[in-house]
């Protein structure tokens, strides 16, 4: 009879074959073994059908439950770096079952300063299903380096690959790391490949038009951070400063910015701006549909000559036109361009209006300041490593690119008026308004605060509608959006310069009856 220690012995020999076999014949955990240039695999293994994905931030719903994947992470060049820290461009890419893929790469967004690997779902603007449950590989990426304080933390910059792995190369590279993934889990390449995001990532996907005109044949950028340190110095600056100058001063003479207005002010404010142009598109339902053509004059809530109660003091006002109409230079000349007057701008909470700011914004304390050297700060606040401020987009529409933007009208923290303005920069550098029309358009979503929240339909499928156009040459002249904040309602997001207009019959929150229309002004 054999010893014990050796039947042990001789299970281990043989199942160790059995194992090695099993685990290349699971195609998911023998990308652990792919080998590409400059990148490590870390982990590559599967993950059940039902599993849920945690909160993206707080008060975010959980994503899922997602279909069954392969996941993979990995991380491209690592190193070290400034003060011998580590750093890489950390990704992961989301592989549904064979039978389950759709053909199609979608990579998502970052936000802030980037910095984590959110889990790679494509959640974010593609309607009711995240689009690995749609059936797309999905990736993701923290650009290049590891965030230590917290989704505004940028200190990763004082180290120059780091920062122009952010800048602009990281997702390109993931990008192309991923495909060869894809290439090797399906024994064939992506058919097509998209890029959706907002804010930083409305960003990326702007630079990747610019900078890598090929990578993804379609496009969602959501109100992107184009130009960051210039509106910074608005929001943080400009409009501080004008708040500032009649604004309550507390024992010390510090201006308190937090009670500039009051909520009866503010309440009387808003129900003036509702009063001039919420019906404007056929009904009043607590929506401005058309903030452009509002013709909304705050100096008609000024207090006149002894009287005090509903109206607000003359100095207010002045201060509110001053901040809504952006920062202008000694000269006149308009740096960054001014702010929307919607239904949105007096919501309080983590993404204030701009008729709410407290003692602190997105980029730090708001400036206690009453005076502000515009053109010194301007010439500082320029970065054009970081802006995608190109508008030759040849490359891109020739290859038949589809390049989709989104924006909040009450976003506080980027004006939808900058991407307005870059939007409507591209009909001279690429043959006019009607032929951009043709790869590209534009959605603004009344209400809505930065990528998200205030009183908006902020629900929308905008993969869908890139999708279409790119894979079957149907342009997307409306999107259909829901929301909390409305409750049954549901409205067309028309191309700009349209907007939705109710036709005057049937019911008014049904999007059915209202119809795209240009603006009569």
């Amino acid at each position: 009879m054999m010893h014990p220690k050796l039947l042990l012995l001789l299970a281990a020999v043989l199942s160790a074959p059995l194992a090695a076999q099993s685990q290349l014949a699971d195609p998911c955990a023998s990308l652990a073994g792919l080998k590409i240039a400059g990148v490590e695999i870390t982990k590559a293994a599967p993950v059940p059908a039902g599993t849920t994905v945690p909160p993206p931030y707080p008060n975010a719903p959980a994503i899922g439950p997602l279909p069954a994947h392969c996941r993979v992470d990995g991380v491209i060049n690592r190193r070290q770096g400034v003060d011998g820290q580590e750093f890489g461009i950390g990704f992961a890419v989301a592989l549904p079952d064979p039978s389950a893929w759709n053909g199609d790469f979608m990579m998502q967004g970052g936000g802030g300063g980037n910095g984590i690997v959110a889990y790679p779902a494509g959640a974010n603007y593609a309607g009711d299903k995240p689009a690995l449950s749609r059936g797309f590989a999905v990736a993701s990426t923290d650009t290049g380096h590891k965030a230590k304080t917290g989704p505004f933390d940028f200190s990763f910059m004082r180290d120059q690959q780091a920062y122009l792995d952010f800048a602009f190369l990281a997702n390109a590279e993931v990008a192309g790391v991923a495909k060869q993934i894809i290439a090797h889990y399906y024994a064939k390449p992506a058919a097509y490949s998209y890029f959706v995001g907002c804010s930083t990532g409305g960003r990326e996907g702007m630079i990747l038009s610019q900078r890598y005109p090929t990578v993804f044949n379609g496009i969602v950028s959501g109100d992107p951070a184009m130009r960051t340190g210039l509106s910074n110095l608005a929001i943080a600056q400009w409009i501080p400063v004008a708040y500032n100058q009649a604004a309550p001063k507390d024992a010390s003479g510090k201006p308190q910015i937090d009670k500039f207005l009051t909520d009866d002010d503010r309440k009387l404010f808003m129900d003036a701006l509702m009063k001039q142009c919420d019906a404007k598109d056929g009904v009043a339902d607590g929506m401005l549909s058309d903030p452009l053509g509002c013709d909304f004059d705050p100096a008609v809530l000024a207090c006149k000559s002894g009287r005090s109660e509903s109206c607000i003091a003359p100095e207010k006002i002045a201060a509110i036109k001053k901040a809504f109409a952006g920062p202008k230079n000694a000269y006149g000349t308009q740096v960054y361009p001014g702010f929307l007057y919607d239904a949105g701008i007096t919501m309080k909470g983590g993404v204030s209006g701009l008729l709410a700011m407290g003692t602190r914004g997105i980029f730090g304390p708001y400036t206690t300041a009453t005076e502000l050297d515009v053109d010194k700060e301007a010439l500082h606040d320029s970065d054009p490593l970081v802006e995608p401020a190109s508008t030759n987009l040849s490359t891109f529409s020739l290859n038949g690119g589809k390049l989709i933007f989104f924006h909040g009208d009450s976003d506080p923290w980027f004006s939808p008026l900058d991407t307005i303005g870059y939007y409507q920069s591209l009909a001279a550098t690429n043959g006019g308004a009607e032929k951009v029309s043709e790869w590209s358009r534009m959605f603004l979503v009344p209400g809505m605060a930065h990528c998200g929240g205030g009183p908006a339909l902020d629900h929308f499928d905008m993969l869908t509608a890139v999708v279409s156009w790119v894979e079957k040459g149907t342009a997307p002249d409306a999107v259909i959006a829901t929301g909390q904040a409305f409750p049954g309602r549901s409205r067309p997001l028309c191309a700009y310069p349209k907007h939705a207009r109710y036709i005057g019959t049937g019911d008014s929150q049904d999007a059915r009856n209202f119809q795209c229309q240009e603006p009569a002004r």
